[in-house]
C-alpha cells in the first residue's frame, strides 16, 4: 500500500482553519474553529492506527491481523470532549447574546495597557473618555433606551431595582 498525501494534507487544512477561527473575537467563529480542531483530532488519531484490521474479539482472527482499538477509544473521548466544551460555549454564547446583543469580545483596555507597557491601570481610565467603539459593552451609552437596564433572563422583585 502506498501512502498518500491527502489525509496529512486535509488533518493540516482543518487545524489551520481551527486555529485563524480561533484567533477571531466572535464567539461563533471561536465555536465554529474549536469543532474543527475537534474534527482534525479525530482524523488524525484514526490515522495514526494504521491500516483498517479485523475485530479484536478474543479467538476470532490471529494476532497479526487485528486493528488496535486504543485510537478508537481516544476518538470516542475526543468526540465526548468536544462535545462538551462546544455546549459550554454554545451557553456561554447565548448568554453573551442576551445581556449585550452583541456575541463579539470587546476589547480590554487593561490588556491594551500591558500591551503598550503604561504604568496606568484600567480603573484610572475614564470611560467617556474613550471612543464609543473602544467603550466597554455595558457603557451608558451602549445601554438599550428601554430605561438603561439590559435584558435578562432573570426576573427581580419590583422593589430590587
Amino acid at each position: 500500500m502506498t501512502p498518500t498525501i491527502v489525509l496529512p494534507l486535509m488533518i493540516g487544512g482543518l487545524y489551520a482553519a481551527g486555529v485563524y477561527l480561533l484567533l477571531d473575537r466572535s464567539l461563533t467563529r471561536v465555536l465554529l474553529g474549536f469543532v474543527l480542531l475537534g474534527n482534525a483530532t479525530n482524523l488524525l488519531l484514526l490515522s495514526s492506527g494504521g491500516p483498517a484490521g479485523l475485530a479484536p474479539i478474543l479467538g476470532y482472527s490471529d494476532p497479526e491481523q487485528i486493528n488496535d482499538p486504543l485510537p478508537q477509544a481516544l476518538v470516542l473521548t475526543a468526540i465526548v470532549i468536544t462535545f462538551g466544551v462546544s455546549a459550554f460555549l454554545l451557553a456561554i454564547i447565548h448568554r453573551s447574546w442576551r445581556l449585550a446583543r452583541n456575541e463579539a469580545v470587546g476589547l480590554d483596555e487593561e490588556d491594551r495597557r500591558v500591551a503598550a507597557g503604561r504604568a496606568t491601570d484600567a480603573d484610572e481610565v475614564d470611560p467617556d473618555d474613550l471612543s464609543p467603539e473602544d467603550r466597554a459593552a455595558m457603557h451608558v451609552d451602549t445601554l438599550a433606551a428601554d430605561g438603561g437596564v439590559p435584558a435578562d433572563d432573570v426576573d427581580l422583585p419590583a422593589g430590587a431595582r
